[in-house]
């Protein structure tokens, strides 16, 4: 298939868009720059220069294709404190995707969290679903696509999504504030879980997605079902030679910043139903394995 992904030189891009062309699909990439349009043809894909503002562009691309992956969302905006206008922008570019692949039968893949629908305390499963919230909607909006003649399906990522190729995501950031802060910490007694998945297990859940998923699909990429965060933060203590230590509730908007909401959350997901859909088992290491092999402290964060 000839694929229009957005994202496509992000970090999930960065594994999406390899795995897409080893599995013989054609690729074009929505890139920002001339260095990002680079990247891609370096890879073997096809580039269009674009943003997720150029709407008409959008929708004329996902005509020209056969399939779209979006994985794009403006990160910016949401770690500027402008969460609101990420999340009403990500909805309308979705809807201009519906609008172009309307009664086409073409493959949409969207992308939403694990949080969408969960209920804390509890294992998640794709069958959580609420009726509307940030993000939520458009996810919703997304599924819906399937009474409209388009075979789409949606991606839940969990908070974490790691690997080499991450260097912005939540465990680069909590890497910074410890060294920042000298102190790797965590809320309460830590055991507070968050999924995880590594980058190149998600890449392939999106690439099963667009081949075989059927209509209206809601598809959890993890395979970690639920870190405690405390573990999290005594891996990352561990590698910067500071201690893990708790940090007081109201001290936790000063010390995580804009992780402050997501840090105490007890979100453990399930992805056992995707795993049986697609046919699809993780096989890259875990989140602490991960954290183990050190690349997160070597790397520029």
């Amino acid at each position: 298939m000839r694929v229009f992904v957005t994202g496509a030189t992000g970090h999930l891009g960065s594994a999406v868009v390899p795995e897409l062309l080893s599995a013989g699909h054609e690729v074009v990439g929505l890139a920002r720059t001339e260095t990002s349009a680079t990247a891609l043809k370096a890879l073997g894909a096809e580039a269009r220069l674009g943003d997720l503002d150029d709407l008409d562009g959008l929708r004329e691309a996902a005509s020209a294709a056969d399939a779209v992956i979006h994985l794009a969302f403006k990160h910016e905006a949401m770690r500027a404190g402008d969460y609101a206008r990420a999340v009403d922008d990500d909805l309308t570019v979705v809807r201009a995707f519906g609008d172009a692949l309307d009664g086409t039968g073409k493959a949409f893949v969207g992308t939403s969290g694990t949080g969408a629908g969960a209920v804390p305390g509890r294992l998640g499963t794709e069958d959580d679903v609420v009726p509307g919230a940030p993000r939520v909607d458009a996810e919703n909006v997304v599924v819906g696509f399937a009474e409209r003649g388009i075979r789409s399906s949606l991606v839940r990522l969990p908070p974490t999504v790691h690997s080499t190729l991450d260097h912005s995501g939540f465990v680069p950031s909590l890497i910074e504030i410890a060294r920042t802060t000298g102190v790797s910490g965590y809320l309460g007694d830590g055991a507070s879980r968050w999924p995880a998945v590594h980058t190149l297990d998600a890449a392939r859940v999106y690439r099963l997605a667009l081949e075989q998923a059927p209509a209206g699909s809601r598809l959890h990429a993890v395979a970690d079902e639920g870190v405690p965060f405390r573990e999290i933060a005594e891996a990352i203590g561990r590698h910067l030679g500071v201690p893990a230590t708790a940090i007081p509730a109201e001290q936790a908007q000063a010390h995580f910043g804009f992780l402050a909401w997501i840090v105490p959350l007890d979100v453990p997901v399930s992805s056992a139903r995707t795993q049986e859909l697609l046919g699809w088992r993780p096989e890259h290491p875990g989140l602490l394995a991960d954290l183990g092999l050190g690349h997160y402290f070597t790397a520029t964060t």
